[in-house]
């Protein structure tokens, strides 16, 4: 864990010039890291911010100890620069911390209420993908809600057509076929959502709501909590304006995602 002071110039802190990543690490093994480590040379060359040497965010995960872990670790572009100038040559700064994680199982058997958010996603196609740092739409569309029955909130842009949940990506099955956002002009493209598309048919979409109106299943999905079937979704009132039974059929996802991350692919068996 570094807990060293950010430095009050600091252009992480300042702008958001940086990138982040969330990983799963369990007992010192961080799942998916190959995909991490991708995305975030992806962030870097965008903004262009040298990363750290491989080895050192090599070590980062062997420090999380036993356990289930969550690694977040962060680069900004560091300290310097005149106002929005940047500092030529940045010198990065990178911090990082492992807590304790325990997974919303209930989730992966039980299935999710969201709701569709009022904010609507702008787009910046140079960073549409990548995790940086200024995330403050995601905040802003999490503000929404306060009841705790709704797990997660899902995003259109402004062409109202579907992009993602505020911290998961969306996927649906509709006419037999699974189905994901266009991110190519926003959104983050999910580490998880990375590695299925490698092993999975999942065909990208530029959908509006009536995309999920019409699918028979549903899901949230990250690399941290795994897969969330949807059993509800409401209008941004609250109006419920579908509901999913969720059974064994959502697993086939799960079949997929889960063994990635070391969860049980088997939930609806061991209800």
């Amino acid at each position: 864990m570094t807990d060293e002071a950010v430095p009050f110039d600091d252009r992480g802190f300042a702008y958001g010039d940086g990138l982040f990543e969330t990983v799963l690490v369990r007992d010192g093994q961080p799942l998916l890291w190959d995909a991490h480590l991708r995305r975030l040379a992806r962030g870097a060359e965008r903004l262009e911010i040298p990363l750290p040497d491989t080895q050192t965010l090599a070590s980062l995960p062997g420090q999380a100890g036993a356990g289930l872990c969550v690694l977040k670790l962060l680069v900004t572009r560091g300290s310097g620069g005149r106002g929005y100038a940047s500092p030529e040559p940045p010198v990065p700064r990178l911090r990082w911390r492992c807590t304790p994680f325990m997974p919303q199982s209930a989730y992966w058997r039980e299935g999710v209420r969201v709701r569709l958010c009022r904010l609507r996603l702008g787009h910046q196609p140079l960073l549409a993908g990548i995790k940086h740092l200024n995330r403050l739409e995601n905040v802003m569309a999490r503000r929404e809600w306060r009841d705790p029955d709704v797990a997660e909130g899902v995003l259109c842009d402004q062409h109202e057509r579907l992009v993602e949940a505020t911290s998961m990506n969306l996927v649906w099955r509709r006419h037999g076929l699974l189905e994901t956002p266009d991110l190519s002009a926003c959104g983050v493209e999910g580490t998880l959502l990375a590695a299925l598309r490698e092993r999975l048919p999942i065909h990208t979409r530029g959908a509006g709501i009536e995309a999920l109106m019409e699918a028979d299943a549903a899901w949230v999905i990250n690399s941290v909590q795994g897969v969330w079937p949807l059993n509800r979704l409401d209008d941004t009132d609250g109006t419920c304006l579908k509901r999913w039974a969720v059974h064994t059929a959502h697993r086939y996802l799960q079949q997929h995602a889960h063994p990635l991350l070391g969860y049980p692919h088997d939930v609806f068996d061991e209800a």
